[in-house]
């Protein structure tokens, strides 16, 4: 079992800058695909950015160009920096921590922390 604790979330003004951690406890952290999440209220659960153990990165879409997801891989912990914050960010921002075997895959899910985009 992995725990994922989310952090940073918070009120910002359109146009703002803030930045997301989320600290896994798990010896493998390194081994593992990491992911941020999003769900805004009546919407379903979207891919906002990834890193995998070789730190390929992907973006949806609509945050090309504005958020920078990242790892430190020593302090078991994955980043989302987020710039120029628009209305339409606003959202609860979900961890995720994936990793494959031949049997199955293992995925992990932290509580969640809110980013409302608002003047």
């Amino acid at each position: 079992q992995v725990q994922l604790v989310e952090s940073g979330g918070g009120l910002v003004q359109p146009g703002g800058s803030l930045r997301l951690s989320c600290a896994a406890s798990t010896s493998i952290f390194s081994l593992y695909t990491m992911g941020w999440y999003r769900q805004a209220p009546g919407k379903q659960r979207e891919l906002v950015a990834g890193i995998t153990s070789t730190s390929i990165r992907n973006y949806a879409d609509s945050v090309k160009g504005r958020f920078t997801i990242s790892r430190d891989n020593a302090k078991n912990t994955v980043y989302l920096q987020m710039n120029s914050l628009k209305p339409e960010d606003t959202a609860v921002y979900y961890c995720n921590a994936k990793r494959a075997t031949p049997i199955r895959e293992y995925a992990y899910w932290g509580q969640g922390t809110q980013v409302t985009v608002s003047s």
